[in-house]
């Protein structure tokens, strides 16, 4: 029986690179792209066909329109067939709105969201020419719905890609195609230990970090068969960091509520 495909671009390192170790776990042919980090793809590779499947390397800018397109073109070379496209590469540059640049604007746009957009194209024309009822998972970012200082930009491409899941679901459906978003949180990617970020953490519901492998195994489950019947949805996997944190919550150090019931009993 032929293997399943699956791209996943960005997995040189970080979530990416766990997301393609987890497809290859899963028995996945992997395809493995990388911007600058060739050595981190080169491992990866290494531990995938350790595993019995087999991968392909491949450089890839996805801010440019011809490079996407060379990244299938060798990536049908190699396999010839996509069951499942990870769009998972992207930037996060970030800069108070007021002097937001027009070159950060593009650079962000290009790759967040426009090579989001063109990838998912091409893998859907692979699949539709090919019959393959195959699934896209586009990785966004819990900041398609929650608001950080300096992130106007960023925010904007991962709530595009998030409400594109939906459209892109609803026109792929007649296909069998499933298309579905994650939206991850705090990740633990390698931070320094002295970046504030720490201390956000520890004010989160859950009180610590995800980590790459809970991101990854998330989507191992949405493209699979137990999965079939998700579709146009976005999945957020951030340890409850979106939930409301009021004063009086007890995760912001408050609990004047639960005080005032208890003086009241």
């Amino acid at each position: 029986m032929e293997r399943k495909a699956a791209l996943v671009t960005g997995s040189s390192h970080g979530i990416g690179k766990s997301i393609a170790l987890a497809l290859a776990q899963a028995g996945y042919d992997v395809g493995i792209t990388y911007h600058t980090r060739k050595e981190g793809a080169m491992e990866l590779y290494d531990t995938v066909v350790a595993l019995g499947v087999s991968a392909k390397v491949i450089q890839v800018d996805v801010s440019s329109l011809p490079d996407i397109q060379r990244m299938f073109d060798e990536f049908m070379e190699a396999f010839g067939r996509i069951d499942v496209l990870v769009n998972n590469a992207g930037i996060g540059l970030v800069a108070p709105f007021l002097s937001t640049t027009p070159e950060l604007f593009e650079t962000l746009t290009n790759t967040d969201w426009r090579g989001g957009f063109f990838s998912a194209q091409r893998a859907a024309q692979e699949m539709v020419k090919a019959s393959i009822k195959g699934v896209i998972v586009n990785i966004a970012s819990n900041h398609a719905e929650g608001c950080w200082p300096d992130c106007t930009v960023y925010a904007g491409t991962k709530a595009a890609l998030s409400k594109f899941t939906k459209n892109c679901a609803m026109e792929l459906a007649e296909y069998g195609i499933r298309v579905v978003c994650v939206n991850p949180g705090y990740t633990d990617i390698g931070w320094p230990k002295d970046d504030p970020i720490y201390e956000a953490v520890a004010r989160m519901p859950l009180g610590r970090f995800g980590t790459t492998e809970e991101v990854a195994n998330l989507v191992a489950f949405l493209v699979s068969d137990k999965a079939g019947y998700i579709t146009g949805t976005t999945v957020t996997c951030d340890g409850g960091a979106l939930l409301p944190c009021v004063p009086e919550n007890k995760f912001t150090g408050g609990g004047l509520i639960t005080r005032r019931q208890n003086e009241q009993q």
